[in-house]
């Protein structure tokens, strides 16, 4: 017996081998001839795909057919106008004659219908014994496909239904329905790949917004730069609420469901059939996932037409039962594989493997896109297993972000101690890591606020079993009273050194336009114009109250230079303007009500839609007045892009209520005017995170003076200044209205022109005569060709100077001695250079001394300005963009005391070195 077994295993390793021969060849593609609807005549493939087909089908009698069907495949062949037809399952009617109707639906129309004759099929009689093998092709005419339309081929999730009914001829009583989905091909549907775009975008998101937190050893100088990132909280809202916009208890159009699928991984729920399939027991969802159907479970109403033995256990089914109970496991695993469906065989020409599926239990029908239930259809997520599956994805993404932050931190420790990276890369980030790491746990779980408690309201509306809804409950009430106690904790650290003050205040109405042309009365109010504008009289006004926060110490810093504040509750406060820091409370406020409707409401969809459609109404038009973000970005995205969708979303979603009842058609194009909508915002997101990105690395490179991009480099100058001065919370300083004279002026001026300061010139110099004065040569010499009294500001080169001033006229030019020295008794006044041109630029000498806006030039510049000659760089030094120059570089962020103390050796060195140079 041992020696024989080494030769089965190599019987069995061969046999092995050659049974995968058959999938390793490439069988070739068989062809028929084919006649379509509009009367060509080609040569068609067998494995080609049809026009429409069925996808995943179940019981539309709530599980009470007579029959338990694992195959259920209908499609309609466009091009040689045939309509196939399969049917596979088992019955417990012992013999029966049967009729069937298949019907197709689309839009809410009859498109098409047929009586097929059972015979044609070999379904008729029904009996127990023998397994349901149903298989058709049926040739039809232009006229019983008149009711499709031609869209119908094309559109993507067309919203349909094929249909097949059975009736027993004894009692002309239906025995069984049964219900699969029409799909052409097309859909909205791709989270393979828009799934996929969307997430590196993210993921660039977060990894800009982390890079700004990190980077610096300033607590305030990085806090504002954080601020001007895209905000990932925003991120995710703005596809939560996408997604979010299918919680609604409305009767969907198909596209809608199918273009939300995608934006599902931001809720957190991701559709993973094995996390479903392992939480079914707990959620109490059972059933058989390889066939839909009955088979005579409960006895159905027909009028006494059907005796007990059509409807009674049949000897099959208990002979099964058995073999089940007693058999050995190969029984087992062989009344189970003939229950399934059998696989594709890509090497029959005549299978296929567009079909679709019986539907999951837990699942509603195919076809019905109805609430909630049927937006989580698409994802194969059942309803009851909702909110365990978001819990799930939040555990795994709250370890995940635990184990980047922690891998980061020793890569960084590593690099550092192969010398990789400098010893202070990143320093303060490596020795605060572990208050990043707990607060990046805290902002993961304040982003995924809305979606947990959303899906856990929803647990609480559906009456699921007893073990999901305890856990909805305990998560739910540590997460509100958690998220809520630490916000109230961060408005008391703040706001208890200080009262609250109410003081009357008015309301006027003043005349402005609206988008800079329209005018209109705007509601001002009077506590916060400035002295300038109380002049203006206002067309009227309204008493009202201010209620403001007064701080027990005038000298207090604020709390974006609260570093102690910062550091705690920055993660809160820190993207929000200086006046608005407290936002995040209203953020919070404003998530959970509109949890309540979405998740807590389902059961009343009027009461449903319309409060949250004045929710996200009254929501708009507080933040748009509120203002709250301090980056620009984070503006556009959260006040005005986001709100507008959700209002046009909601609004839209009205016209889906079932009072209304509109035509399915139009419902269809209402939810492709949402898609495009939602997608336009989806790739505002996208080019806001690539501008966010870009900006992010800017802010990296503050410390630096030269920029890796001299494209960039003036507008990294203009976005340091443009983040310095939102700091202030105050408005930008309105540019001053030139005259035309001045402008003109500063057009025909190639520089501007250098302050004034005390100065002093030599008007004229009197000489007296003397006796040399008479001689040819010298009065030849001492009258040269200058036609000017005063030295014109050239920036050019002068073609010749004095040679007074010259080293060349120190030289010896005659046969006098090298040593000797050859000098006149006396000079004129023409000789020598005006003191102006010869002269220090004042506006040289203030930035020098440490003035605002300085920079240091060295003393090649300065020597050249000193003689007339500018340069590119010594028009840098003295202040004047010249064309291809760099601008000012930033100051780097550092101590102000350091920074001072290095500003004042500098200029005493560079003070040195110009007179030095000049002398």
């Amino acid at each position: 017996m041992l020696a024989h077994r080494p030769f089965n295993r190599l019987i069995l390793t061969v046999l092995g081998g050659l049974a995968t021969i058959p999938t390793i060849c490439a069988r070739e593609t068989q062809y028929i001839t084919g006649t379509s609807l509009d009367g060509v005549t080609t040569r068609l493939a067998l494995d080609r795909t049809p026009a429409l087909y069925t996808g995943d089908f179940g019981d539309c009698l709530g599980g009470q057919s007579l029959l338990n069907v694992t195959k259920f495949d209908a499609a309609f062949y466009y091009d040689n106008s045939t309509i196939l037809f399969h049917l596979d399952g088992t019955t417990n009617i012992r013999n029966e004659n049967i009729m069937l109707y298949i019907s197709v639906e689309a839009y809410g129309e009859s498109r098409f219908s047929m009586t097929v004759d059972p015979f044609q099929a070999s379904m008729c009689p029904l009996t127990a014994q023998q397994p349901i093998e149903a298989f058709a092709l049926f040739q039809i005419g232009p006229q019983q496909v008149s009711g499709i339309p031609q869209i119908a081929y094309e559109v993507p999730d067309l919203e349909g239904f094929a249909r097949i009914q059975i009736f027993a001829n004894s009692s002309q009583t239906e025995i069984g329905c049964f219900q699969a989905v029409m799909r052409n091909g097309n859909s909205f549907s791709q989270p393979a790949s828009i799934s996929t775009v969307l997430g590196i975008f993210t993921a660039v998101a977060i990894v800009a917004s982390f890079a700004t937190a990190a980077y610096g050893v300033s607590i305030p100088h990085m806090r504002s730069h954080y601020a001007h990132s895209l905000s990932v909280l925003v991120v995710f809202e703005t596809f939560q609420s996408i997604f979010y916009s299918g919680a609604l208890s409305l009767p969907w159009p198909s596209v809608l469901p199918a273009w939300w699928s995608n934006f599902a991984w931001a809720a957190g729920l991701v559709p993973s059939p094995n996390v479903v399939h392992s939480i079914n027991p707990f959620v109490g969802v059972s059933g058989n996932a390889s066939q839909v159907g009955g088979a005579g479970s409960t006895v159905i109403n027909n009028q006494g037409g059907l005796t007990q033995q059509i409807y009674g256990r049949s000897l099959a089914s208990k002979i099964l039962r058995r073999l089940f109970k007693r058999g050995p496991q190969i029984t087992k695993d062989a009344v189970h594989a003939l229950a399934r469906r059998q696989p594709y065989d890509p090497n029959n020409p005549y299978d296929y493997n567009w079909n679709g599926d019986p539907v999951q239990p837990g699942m509603p029908l195919p076809g019905d896109w109805t609430g909630f239930a049927g937006e989580l259809s698409e994802l194969g997520i059942p309803a009851p297993n909702a909110f365990m599956v978001g819990l799930v994805w939040l555990v795994v993404i709250l370890g995940l972000v635990v184990f980047l932050v922690v891998a980061f931190k020793y890569s960084l420790e590593g690099l550092a101690r192969f010398k990789w990276i400098k010893h202070d890369r990143l320093e303060y980030f490596r020795s605060h890591w572990t208050g990043y790491l707990s607060l990046a746990v805290l902002r993961t779980l304040f982003i995924g606020f809305l979606s947990t408690a959303t899906l856990a309201m929803f647990q609480f509306a559906i009456h699921g079993s007893a073990g999901p809804t305890a856990i909805a409950v305990v998560v739910f009430l540590i997460l509100v009273l958690g998220m809520g106690g630490l916000v109230l904790y961060a408005l008391h650290f703040r706001l208890r050194f200080g009262t609250f003050s109410v003081d009357p205040d008015r309301i006027l109405l003043r005349q402005g336009k609206i988008m800079g042309c329209l005018p209109c009365l705007v509601p001002v109010r009077l506590s916060q114009l400035k002295e300038k504008e109380l002049g203006k009289k206002p067309a009227g006004s309204l008493p009202f109250v201010r209620w403001h926060f007064v701080d027990n110490d005038p000298n207090r810093q604020n709390v974006h230079q609260d570093e102690t504040y910062v550091k705690r509750f920055g993660w809160l406060s820190a993207r929000y303007r200086l006046s608005r820091w407290w936002f995040f409370a209203f953020w919070l406020i404003h998530q959970f009500i509109r949890a309540c409707f979405l998740g807590a409401a389902s059961s009343d969809p009027l009461a449903q839609v319309f409060g949250l459609f004045i929710v996200d109404i009254l929501a708009l038009v507080v933040i748009a007045a509120l203002n709250p973000y301090e980056g620009q970005r984070n503006t556009a995205l959260a006040v005005w892009l986001l709100a507008l969708t959700r209002v046009i979303t909601t609004g839209l979603s009205i016209a889906f209520l079932p009072d209304f009842n509109l035509n399915r058609i139009i419902v269809t194009v209402i939810g492709v005017i949402i898609i495009v909508i939602q997608a336009l915002l989806t790739i505002a997101v996208m080019i806001l995170i690539v501008l966010g990105g870009i900006s992010s690395w800017m802010s990296l490179s503050r410390n630096r003076e030269y920029f890796s991009s001299e494209m960039l480099e003036g507008v990294r100058i203009r976005y340091f200044e443009h983040i310095e001065q939102k700091a202030t919370d105050e408005p930008p300083p309105k540019p001053k209205s030139k005259s035309k004279t001045e402008s003109a002026t500063e057009s025909s001026d190639k520089f501007p022109e250098l302050p004034k300061e005390p100065y002093f010139t030599v008007t004229s110099v009197r000489r007296a005569p003397k006796i040399e004065d008479e001689d040819d040569d010298y009065l030849a010499e001492m009258n040269p060709n200058h036609t000017t009294s005063s030295t014109v500001f050239n920036p050019r080169p002068m073609s010749r100077r004095s040679r007074t001033a010259s080293v060349s006229s120190l030289h010896s030019v005659s046969s006098l001695p090298r040593g000797a020295r050859a000098h006149r008794t006396s000079w004129s006044s023409r000789e020598f250079p005006p003191a102006d041109q010869d002269r220090l630029s004042p506006v040289l000498v203030r930035r020098m001394s440490g003035g605002p806006g300085h920079v240091w030039a060295n003393s090649a510049n300065i020597a050249g300005s000193i003689q007339g000659q500018l340069s590119t760089t010594s028009l840098q030094a003295l202040g004047t963009s010249a064309p291809n120059s760099r601008p000012i570089t930033p100051i780097r962020e550092s101590s102000l005391k350091e920074s001072h103390m290095n500003e004042v050796r500098e200029t005493e060195d560079a003070e040195k070195s110009c007179l030095e140079d000049s002398l």
